[in-house]
């Protein structure tokens, strides 16, 4: 399996678990899932099971289906929080890490104009205690119905896109209208 930089690890053996849910809440058949993907039913059924991991682009390809989107008037609002926040908070898509709304504190720590940030892969910008956090959050119930606040200090990180300061951090965790996950990250 080839690791893709801009993604997660946890972000491949997400995949499977994501791709049930999603076909589930859209009542799309395998057979399906596998057209849209371009691969076939008895591959979705290996991923789904946990059997394989998709590799390459057929990952990067299931990932922007299953990605975070705020479509939902709810999401929407979620979303209108965050940029009506003063606090530098931001909100991504849990699986991709894609941004999907942030504060004007947080464009503050921007290293590109916002306007580019927005819809941005953050995997890349983490810092090596993210990197940690994130690979503790099965095991800290992260997917359970209700998942805990995964609270812990950073150090920093300036990165091409934007600067990690050094202290603590906060993810909340919420299921979106599609059932996607969006994870809220606070600076504290």
């Amino acid at each position: 399996m080839d690791e893709t930089p801009d993604m997660p690890p946890r972000c491949r053996s997400d995949l499977g678990r994501g791709l049930r849910t999603w076909r589930a809440l859209h009542r799309v058949k395998q057979s399906h899932a596998a057209e849209l993907l371009g691969v076939s039913q008895p591959q979705i059924s290996r991923w789904e099971r946990g059997e394989q991991r998709p590799g390459g682009a057929e990952a990067r390809a299931l990932a922007d289906l299953l990605a975070a989107r705020l479509t939902g008037a709810a999401d929407r609002r979620l979303g209108q929080f965050v940029r009506d926040s003063a606090a530098p908070v931001h909100l991504v898509c849990d699986l991709t890490h894609r941004l999907l709304a942030f504060s004007g504190a947080r464009a503050r720590s921007f290293r590109r104009p916002p306007e580019e940030l927005d819809g941005a892969l953050l995997w890349e910008c983490a810092s090596a205690e993210i990197v940690a956090a994130e690979g503790r959050l099965e095991a800290a119930g992260w997917y359970d119905v209700a998942a805990p606040v995964m609270a812990f200090r950073t150090s920093g990180r300036k990165s091409r896109l934007l600067e990690i300061r050094e202290g603590p951090m906060a993810w909340t965790r919420f299921r979106l209208s599609d059932g996607s996950h969006a994870r809220l990250v606070e600076t504290l």
